[in-house]
C-alpha cells in the first residue's frame, strides 16, 4: 500500500500523480422528504384559506336570504289581473283623412267595419289637423275613452299611431273616437298582428318583485 493512499480505503484506490479520487456525498433522503411535506402543507393551507373565504361570504348571502324569507320580504312576482278590453262592436270610429291622397278615409273605414268596428263620420280632417299629422295616424277621444280601453283597442289596428285625449268633446262626439289618418299611413295592421297586440294588452306580463331572492 502506498503511503499516499488515504486511510480507510483498504488499498482499493491507489493515488497516482497529483489527482485524488472524488467522493460524492450521498443525498439526504430525509431532507427531500421534509421538503415535500412542507410543500404539501403550504398548498393545503392555501386551499383551506380559500374555502374559508368562500364559506364566509357565501354564508353571509345565505343568511341574508334566509332573513328575508323569515320576514316575508321575498315575494313572488306580482301577477296582474287580466284586463277585459271592449269589443270593437262597442266602439264607434270617425275616420278623417289628413293627407292629400283621396279615398283613403273611405277605404280605411270599410276595413275597420269588416273588423267589427262601428263607423261614424267619414270625411277630410278638420283644418287644425289637415296635412299636420306626420305619424301613421292620430287617435282622438275623451279621457274616459282612453280609460275604458276604446283608444287602446283601436290603436292595436294602427301601428305607431299617436294618441290624444280631448276633454272638450261633448254630446255625440264624446261617445265616439276619431282616427285621423296621417302622412305616415300605409295600411292598417294585419289582423293576426292586431290580435297578438290585443292579447298582450289583455294579459300583461307580471311585474318583478320589489325584493327578489
Amino acid at each position: 500500500m502506498s503511503m499516499l493512499t488515504p486511510p480507510g480505503m483498504g488499498g482499493k484506490y491507489r493515488v497516482t500523480g497529483d489527482r485524488y479520487p472524488r467522493m460524492r456525498r450521498p443525498r439526504s433522503r430525509r431532507r427531500i422528504v421534509l421538503g415535500a411535506i412542507a410543500t404539501v402543507s403550504a398548498l393545503s393551507l392555501i386551499a383551506w384559506g380559500t374555502l374559508q373565504l368562500i364559506s364566509v361570504f357565501g354564508g353571509d348571502d345565505e343568511k341574508r336570504v334566509s332573513a328575508k324569507r323569515n320576514r316575508g320580504d321575498c315575494k313572488p312576482p306580482d301577477e296582474p289581473e287580466p284586463r277585459k278590453l271592449p269589443q270593437p262592436s262597442t266602439i264607434t270610429v270617425n275616420v278623417y283623412n289628413a293627407t292629400p291622397r283621396s279615398g283613403l278615409a273611405k277605404d280605411t273605414a270599410e276595413e275597420l267595419k269588416k273588423r267589427g268596428f262601428k263607423i261614424g263620420e267619414i270625411d277630410n280632417a278638420p283644418p287644425e289637423f289637415d296635412k299636420k299629422v306626420k305619424a301613421t295616424g292620430l287617435l282622438l277621444g275623451t279621457p274616459k275613452a282612453k280609460k275604458s280601453g276604446h283608444l287602446m283597442v283601436l290603436g292595436a289596428h294602427l301601428a305607431k299611431a299617436q294618441t290624444k285625449t280631448d276633454k272638450a268633446r261633448e254630446g255625440k262626439a264624446a261617445k265616439s273616437v276619431d282616427l285621423i289618418i296621417g302622412s305616415g299611413y300605409k295600411d292598417l295592421t294585419q289582423r293576426r298582428e292586431a290580435k297578438k297586440v290585443l292579447a298582450a294588452l289583455a294579459s300583461p306580463s307580471p311585474k318583478p318583485s320589489a325584493a327578489p331572492c
